[in-house]
């Protein structure tokens, strides 16, 4: 795993998880199931999208893993970064500056789209 971050927003796991899909997700609504979208012109990513978790795997390198569990403020929301490189994992990190800086920008990101979701919803979110 590259990196981390996990955060709460005061709604149910249902709806946090559906607001987060339509956050991430081009062009909604998406079934449940593995599936594959056009993310950004020219570029496509696998989608795994189930009750508790969103994956998002695209580039030779990346995988995106969002889950939503129950937690008694609301719904805790877990991301985590991977390399799943099958050939050249070493270049990843070459490919990416050593990832210099990568956690807090995934940080910063998470906490932004964390924001978004609760606003929509009528909620509020924090970081944990």
């Amino acid at each position: 795993m590259i990196t981390e971050v996990s955060g709460v927003v005061t709604a149910p796991p249902d709806r946090v998880r559906d607001a987060l899909v339509a956050s991430l997700l081009p062009g909604g609504p998406h079934p449940e199931g593995t599936f594959v979208v056009e993310d950004t012109p020219g570029h496509r990513s696998t989608v795994e999208l189930a009750a508790d978790h969103l994956a998002i795997q695209g580039g030779w390198w990346y995988r995106g893993e969002w889950t939503v569990s129950t937690h008694p403020d609301g719904t805790l929301v877990e991301h985590r970064v991977r390399n799943v490189a099958n050939r050249a994992r070493w270049g990843v990190g070459l490919a990416n500056g050593f990832f210099v800086g990568f956690a807090a920008r995934t940080r910063e990101s998470f906490a932004g789209t964390l924001a978004d979701v609760a606003h929509e919803l009528g909620a509020t979110s924090q970081l944990t």
